[in-house]
Formats: C-alpha cells, structure tokens, sequence
C-alpha cells in the first residue's frame, strides 16, 4: 500500500475518526498540589491485602504521557493498574518509567497477564496451560516495568471454574508469590463473573478480583452475591469498566460518568474503581466526584434514563457465539469495538482485534445477520466497521 493510499484509507477508517492511534493524547487543564481537591482521598479496605485503597485508582491503557501519570500519582492516587496486552508491553514500561525513583511503598501496581493457548469464546484452555510460559511471560512484565515485584499479579478473562482452579494456573500463581515476584494474587474477569468469583474464592489462593461493574449489568442481584461471597472469603474487589462504553451511543450525548461511578460505588464491597483515564481534565473530574458520593435525583434520572438506551457496552454474555454461523468471538470485537467508539483508544482497539480470525470477511457473506444481541447491538454493521482495523499496518498504531 503507497503512502498516499494509506492516509486516504485512513482519513476513511476509524482511525480517522478518533484519531487517537496516530497522535498521542494532548494533555488537558493541569494539576498542582495547590488545586483545591483532597490529597487525602477518601478509602475502602482491599480485602485481606489490608491496603487502604482510595476510591479512585487509575487504568492505565488509556494513559500515553507520563505526565498524566505522575499526575494522579500527585493527586493521591496509589493504585495502578496496567496489563502485558496494552500496547504489547509499552503501557507497563510507561507505567514503570512515570513512578520510578518514587518511594517503592508509595504506590501499588497490577499487571494482567493473559495466559497462552485460551480460547477466549469459551474461556477455556485449547492445549493445556504451561506454568513454565506464563511464568516466563511475569518476569518480562517485571522487566519492563523495571521493579524486582509487582504488588498484583491478575490471571485475566477468567471466567469458567476449570480456568480459574487450574492446577497448573494455581501452581504458576503461588510461584509468582513465593519467589517474592508479587505480592498479591488476583483475576480480572470480564465475563462469566458470577462463576470466577465463587472459583476464586473458593480456591482460597486469590486475593483481589478486577471484574467489569456498571449500572448497565446484567443480573444484578445474582452478581451482587456473588461479589458479596468473594468479599466475606476476604478477596478485595476492583471493578472497571465502570462507565458502560463511555458513551450512550456513538452520536448521543455524553453519559453523567458522574452518575454511573457514584452508582458503582454505592456497593461498599467496591475498594476502588479503575477508571481508564487520558487527560488531567478527567482527573480532576473523577476527584471532585469521589468527594461527595451521595447520588442527586439528577443523577439518578440520568442513570434511568440512559439504561434504556442502546450503548456500547457488551455484557460479555457470549450468547451470541451459538448463534453465528462462523462462530466469531463476537464478544471480543464489541469489546474492541467499545475501545475505539467509546473510549477514543483505537490502538487498544486494534491489539484487542489482532488475535480475532475475520479472514474472509464472514459477515459480508450473510445477507441476514441471525445474532440476537442481549445488548440490542447491530451485530453485523459493528464488526463490518470496526474489522477496517484489521487492514491498518502494525506501524501506523501507537501505544
């Protein structure tokens, strides 16, 4: 492809849309410890780890300037959390570049490391687990986070009880933490989350959960139990993905994020939410919100009325897998998907579609799409529009 036809197929791709792939974020606003918000951010206990953890803890996927980081790390923000699979590894360099030289003991780091081998439509191993691999794959977050420990290591997309207590899985773990490479154990669950809590729980090796939590969930009361199961064992949870997507819809107006942190926060079994910020303008918003937790009767108007209106949110329910002809791993492009429209982050868009088989282009074979999305989604002009990122080159994403 000539470089004239790549920035015409990109000024007409969703790069061209968000452009956040190609140009960094700009920071906005700034932050001093002169602003008038709280150094001394209001905190919840993290389960058995005894860390006081504020409120408001910071995903860093979306973060692209250490300024940001040392930011929030300025503002009383302690937790960070980072993952192998931002930006195959830049985001944990980052991260380790943005703290280094601080006081070890003052700030508290997590990584997600993804194992080999998962097929993530049924969240169960296809040829075994290999304790050697993923504990190979730990060390590299170290290095390139530059510190001899991490005080989360998080085993990530679990869901299925098999997964979660894996003998192998449970032995690379307590390895992890006998050899002093981490402190703290956990998964991060983006479906089937009812399940991998109780499996983590039970098991009795985990310590923190990261698991996706909004005023958009489905089943509420049964989740809520099972967060409450999990947190009586002693496990700390975290939870992201704690806007729905960001946004309403792609054209709508912009969600009272407000609203739907402080209704995150209502259960007192959340330690902190991680929230993906990019701009010192967001954090500075999502301080000024943790002050005050208690919902107005606008913010609570703006909920309902935004839970009834389509999103970009995938609940990860995967129902939709049985239903398509080709068996895509329909939940994991939502989720890349949701990444480009609703949180501007194409280059984690395109790393979160890289591993998806769209060879072919099935979707444009199937003149009726017979997915029945729970979400109400589109199904088939969702994957047509986000696939485009399959074509882009590996060296036009920055990340």
């Amino acid at each position: 492809m000539g470089n004239k036809n790549r920035r015409e197929f990109l000024k007409k791709s969703i790069l061209g849309i968000s452009g956040a792939a190609l140009v960094p974020e700009i920071l906005k606003g700034s932050y001093s410890r002169s602003a008038s918000l709280p150094l001394d951010l209001p905190c919840r206990l993290l389960g058995r780890t005894g860390i006081k953890a504020p409120l408001l803890s910071m995903g860093a996927a979306d973060a692209s300037d250490s300024r940001l980081i040392k930011a929030a790390y300025e503002a009383g923000i302690k937790l960070f959390f980072s993952a192998t699979y931002y930006g195959e590894g830049k985001n944990e360099k980052l991260v380790g570049d943005s703290l280094k030289g601080l006081p070890r003991d003052s700030f508290v780091i997590g990584t997600a490391v993804p194992p080999d081998g998962m097929d993530m439509r049924t969240g169960t191993f296809t040829n075994g687990f290999d304790s050697d691999a993923y504990i190979r794959k730990a060390e590299n977050s170290l290095l390139r986070f530059g510190l001899d420990y991490v005080d989360f290591f998080l085993f990530p997309f679990a869901g299925k009880k098999e997964t979660v207590q894996n003998e192998g899985v449970l032995k690379a773990m307590a390895q992890l933490k006998k050899q002093g490479k981490t402190k703290f154990l956990g998964i991060a669950s983006h479906g089937d989350t009812e399940e991998a809590l109780k499996a983590a729980a039970d098991s009795g090796i985990y310590d923190v959960a990261m698991i996706g939590y909004n005023y958009k969930s489905a089943n509420k009361d049964s989740l809520n139990s099972a967060i409450d199961y999990a947190a009586k064992a002693g496990m700390g949870i975290v939870a992201m993905k704690t806007t729905a997507g960001a946004f309403r819809n792609k054209s709508g107006p912009a969600l009272n994020t407000d609203a739907a942190l402080k209704w995150v926060l209502q259960n007192e079994n959340i330690a902190s939410i991680v929230s993906g910020m990019s701009s010192v303008e967001q954090l500075q918003k999502n301080l000024a919100m943790i002050s005050n937790l208690k919902m107005s009767e606008q913010e609570m108007k703006d909920l309902s009325l935004a839970s009834l209106e389509p999103d970009l949110y995938c609940r990860q329910c995967k129902k939709c897998i049985p239903q398509c002809p080709h068996n895509l791993d329909i939940p994991t492009i939502m989720r890349s998907y949701m990444y480009a429209y609703g949180y501007m982050n194409t280059a984690q868009a395109w790393h979160t579609l890289a591993d998806v088989d769209l060879s072919g282009k099935p979707c444009e074979t199937c003149q009726t799409c017979n997915v029945k999305c729970t979400a109400r989604f589109d199904v088939k002009n969702k994957i047509l529009d986000i696939s485009r990122l399959k074509e882009v080159p590996k060296d036009f994403i920055v990340a």
